[in-house]
């Protein structure tokens, strides 16, 4: 797996967090990790196919969603993930996948993403794989991790 893969969402991430969250995140170390189901986390994987096939996983601590969540509308405070934030948090996965599959078209890598599921990690059954694994650190929100599993 090649490390330019994961630029077109990293980049996306920023935008996107910028654009809905207000915040502007600074990136973290690139490593390749070993996915680990960790409690108290919600998963969010977005398939590709095309020139380019696997998943891209965002990981994110409950925790850290619901702030998202709660900064995506409105600074409204939310305390659980309902179905509403599933949805927001699942959308803000969609959106940064659909930008970053944008700058791959225009660096001319034709490419599809599949719509976003959500899963915890209680739910999760996928057995832990390499990825490759770069933090997204929002000052005053936590953490969201942006896995690449593409070949």
């Amino acid at each position: 797996m090649k490390a330019e893969v994961i630029n077109p969402f990293l980049e996306s991430a920023r935008i996107v967090i910028e654009q809905v969250i207000q915040v502007s995140p600074s990136t973290g170390i690139l490593g390749i990790k070993d996915i680990e189901l960790i409690d108290n986390h919600i998963w969010i994987q977005v398939g590709m196919t095309g020139q380019l096939n696997g998943n891209i996983i965002f990981g994110i601590a409950e925790q850290v969603a619901l702030k998202m969540v709660s900064a995506m509308m409105g600074g409204y405070v939310i305390t659980e993930m309902d179905e509403m934030g599933q949805s927001a948090i699942s959308e803000l996965g969609n959106m940064i996948s659909g930008n970053a599959s944008t700058i791959l078209s225009n660096q001319g890598v034709s490419v599809d993403i599949t719509p976003p599921k959500l899963m915890k990690t209680e739910s999760m059954s996928i057995l832990p794989r390499r990825a490759l694994s770069i933090p997204l650190l929002m000052e005053g929100i936590g953490e969201l991790d942006i896995q690449v599993m593409i070949s």
